[in-house]
């Protein structure tokens, strides 16, 4: 069973984060880019025995604080370096989702000896995209499933009818449900609302498209999750990972790009096992 905690820096960014506890072993879970901590709910109960597993809220998101700006790479990373040090981590094993799983490749060229593994799940495009691109967000914002999500809705019943229709909440489980309900709150004016914030939408974005990810070789055991259903398909989207990550391992789970959500008994057998063997 999972516990919520909160982490103060000192400059007044607080960290919501859940832990399970029953080991000593250190996992660090980070979710994609509008998602929550609570979206590796299944993973945490599940490895709980053998691991000591933190799952935050990244800035902008879920329970976490909500700067006006902040949210590029660096801005993350520190957050995470802070909150690792007030656990008392010096190594751990990383997992990341999408947006995420492009960032840690970034902060593991900076400081590689402080991971002990990575597991990437099906990440955003790993490579720096043109400038120009910039001119597509407007239209990306409103087209994408997990953006879908964002900004506010005129009732509950609206957004869980909208949420029903996207591919992170296909089947519609109890679990899916839970993550959903975290996902928005309630205002003063009794509008519903995501807990994503629109700002941070705005240089998140900025930051995953125009910034490589990889740049240069990592020799730490790094596991790659391919949904079949997933953003990577192709050879030419998993090259730079076989070129740039020679301990690397690519396995393939059933499902969309949120399996952990959508079919999670196959996806945590995966992550176990590999957990075992590093």
């Amino acid at each position: 069973m999972a516990t919520r905690k909160t982490f103060i820096k000192p400059d007044n960014i607080e960290i919501s984060y859940l832990e399970w506890n029953q080991d000593k072993t250190p996992l660090l879970l980070l979710h994609g880019m509008a998602d929550h901590g609570l979206v590796w709910g299944k993973l945490g109960d599940y490895l709980q025995e053998n691991y000591h597993i933190i799952a935050p809220d990244l800035r902008g998101h879920g329970n976490s604080s909500k700067p006006e700006k902040g949210y590029f790479t660096e801005d993350i990373v520190k957050d995470l370096e802070a909150l690792v040090n007030h656990l008392g981590w010096t190594k751990f094993h990383i997992l990341a989702h999408s947006w995420s799983a492009k960032f840690v490749p970034i902060w593991a060229t900076k400081k590689p000896d402080i991971f002990q593994s990575m597991i990437l799940v099906d990440p955003f495009y790993i490579n720096k995209l043109p400038n120009w691109i910039q001119i597509t967000f407007p239209l990306l914002y409103q087209v994408l499933p997990f953006l879908k999500m964002t900004g506010d809705f005129p009732s509950y019943e609206f957004a869980e009818n909208l949420a029903k229709t996207l591919k992170q909440y296909q089947g519609w489980s109890d679990f899916q449900q839970e993550v959903f309900k975290y996902s928005i709150q309630q205002n003063d004016n009794d509008i519903w609302s995501s807990k994503f914030a629109i700002q941070a939408r705005d240089e998140i974005f900025t930051d995953v498209m125009l910034k490589a990810g990889l740049t240069e070789k990592l020799t730490i055991p790094t596991l790659f999750i391919q949904p079949e259903k997933g953003l990577n398909r192709s050879n030419f989207q998993i090259q730079p990972f076989k070129d740039y990550l020679p301990n690397l391992t690519i396995k393939k789970v059933p499902s969309n790009h949120w399996a952990f959500l959508v079919e999670p008994q196959p996806f945590n057998k995966v992550i176990k096992e590999f957990l075992q063997q590093h």
